[in-house]
């Protein structure tokens, strides 16, 4: 038996520069032997990086590791595998064309049949023992996301890990799939696993951490236990002052609808129907929500939107004009701006290999037709702007942005699309992976477009934020419209039970509600007025 006094890690006075950029500063942290410690900061703080020496992709230019007591060096992920840690990535690091349990054994040293059935007892073991549910013959390609993150955790698990690193394991999950995550790690914790868990979202943060470790542009700042905290101070210790952590919603005189979408129907990449017959509208100086549990429709609602997939059946009117079958560069042109962030941030909307300042450009440089030569100066003020009023982690606006951490990528695609002056933004998880500080600084944006007449579709993840911001919410459930609520007269309990099918508007309001039954528009407008 280990002295449970013994940490299963300390690092001690690390230190990690890229060229110029000082990554982490003299960092000391310590994970207990059988506990969860949360790994708080702002993006660009230098947490992945801190945990990437830890599992053996970088280096630590100076100071020690240590595992149970004693410094070790750890030069690669194999060192790290031999140290028992084990690390799931934000994006996941699988080979989609492989099952589940090939993914599992690719890098064992030993091959053979008699192994590799013994190895899918182990798998069924190790899924048994913490209540995964997991089936080891299904393909990565035909995996939802929950299912790959639960594959990368069986993966390290296989191969002895006692530490367990997560970086941001509940950015793509939904509700449900987030607390059987945390029913496993609790299980785990108690089988004397240590776990990392970086993350921004302080209520997971107070519901599933024994200690919080909080770092500042790259310096460790304080490390308290969870129980004697609470958001707020982890917030201001986050972000080096007061942060008001109140969401504003400003009233606004509501214009008639900007964009009108009448008996939409469109089909996902298997054929089978992502939306039916769905009807609502949005207006000038509104934002309106859209929840539902993943999958029930939300991203190829955006995508038809924005002209990136086709539409089977009905109109999406944009100031009594149908766009249906319109080219993207026409919609945008006509003012509808797209920011949609995908499970993979750089799939969409950004070309990871150029810089901050040509990113910018991408949009537009087909306007100027009185020269062959792109106008870089205007793009990089603009990615200047961006990047001050984003804070934006970079060292300047020339740099790639593949070498941006998640969050920085999230900002520049957010405050390019902005940028832009739609007057319909369409804008999805615009906060996902982003830290309080810089999401706040979302919604202000988002606030001033609508004070300005812009409509505004928000497709968000957390339910108290939706709640918060936005004017009207839209829950759908399987791709099918189960109503339109006004955010200040409903709860997130209501939310919850119109997303997972349980109830429709009429039985939430306890009246006969005209989107839920007929989804005409013209009786969400008396719905209004009333």
């Amino acid at each position: 038996m280990k002295d449970q006094s013994i940490y299963a890690i300390e690092l001690e006075n690390i230190t990690k520069t890229f060229g110029r950029i000082v990554a982490n500063k003299n960092i000391n942290l310590n994970v207990k032997q059988g506990e969860i410690l949360a790994l708080l900061g702002e993006n660009g703080s230098g947490k992945t990086t801190l945990m990437n020496m830890l599992s053996g992709i970088y280096k630590p230019d100076s100071g020690t590791i240590k595992v149970d007591g004693v410094p070790v060096s750890i030069h690669s992920p194999e060192d790290s595998k031999k140290f028992g840690i084990g690390m799931v990535h934000q994006h996941f690091k699988l080979v989609e064309v492989f099952s589940a349990a090939d993914n599992i054994w690719m890098g064992t040293e030993h091959t053979g049949f008699i192994l590799k059935k013994d190895r899918y007892n182990k798998i069924s073991e190790i899924s048994n023992k913490f209540g995964f549910e997991f089936n080891p013959k299904k393909l990565v390609s035909n995996m939802s996301v929950s299912e790959k993150q639960t594959l990368e955790i069986l993966r390290v698990l296989y191969y002895g890990a006692k530490v367990i690193i997560l970086d941001e394991p509940t950015a793509v999950l939904t509700v449900q799939e987030i607390q059987k995550l945390f029913d496993v790690l609790r299980k785990m914790k108690e089988e004397g696993h240590s776990i990392i868990i970086i993350t921004h979202k302080l209520n997971e943060v107070m519901e599933i951490s024994d200690r919080v470790t909080i770092l500042r542009k790259g310096e460790y700042i304080d490390t308290v236990n969870t129980s004697e905290t609470s958001e707020q101070e982890l917030t201001d210790l986050m972000v080096g002052r007061k942060v008001n952590l109140n969401i504003q919603r400003p009233v606004t005189e509501f214009d008639r609808p900007l964009l009108e979408i009448r008996n939409l129907t469109i089909k996902n990449d298997e054929g089978s129907n992502a939306i039916e017959d769905v009807n609502f509208y949005i207006r000038g100086g509104e934002i309106l929500g859209v929840a539902g549990i993943a999958g029930c429709g939300q991203k190829e609602l955006c995508e038809a939107i924005a002209g990136l997939r086709k539409v089977e059946k009905g109109q999406i009117n944009h100031k009594g004009e149908n766009i249906v079958g319109l080219a993207p560069k026409t919609i945008i042109e006509k003012g509808i701006s797209m920011s949609f962030i995908p499970e993979d941030r750089l799939g969409m909307g950004l070309a990871p290999s150029l810089s901050i300042t040509d990113n910018m450009i991408l949009k537009t440089y087909r306007d100027n037709k009185k020269t062959p030569f792109v106008d870089r100066k205007t793009a990089k003020a603009k990615a200047e702007e961006i990047i001050k009023k984003l804070g934006v982690v970079t060292p300047s606006a020339e740099t790639p942005v593949r070498r941006l951490s998640g969050g920085n990528v999230q900002k520049v695609l957010v405050g390019r699309e902005i940028d832009a002056g739609p007057n319909v933004i369409i804008t999805a998880y615009p906060v996902r992976g982003l830290d309080i500080n810089s999401s706040y600084a979302i919604y202000d944006i988002l606030n001033e477009q609508k004070k300005n007449g812009v409509g505004i579709l928000f497709v968000g993840e957390d339910l108290d934020v939706m709640l918060a911001l936005c004017d009207k919410i839209m829950v759908l459930c399987h791709g099918k419209l189960m109503g339109v609520v006004h955010a200040h007269k409903t709860t997130k309990e209501e939310l919850g039970l119109m997303m997972t099918g349980a109830k429709n508007i009429s039985e939430v309001n306890g009246k006969i509600a005209g989107i839920a039954k007929d989804s005409r528009i013209q009786n969400a407008e008396e719905e209004d007025n009333a």
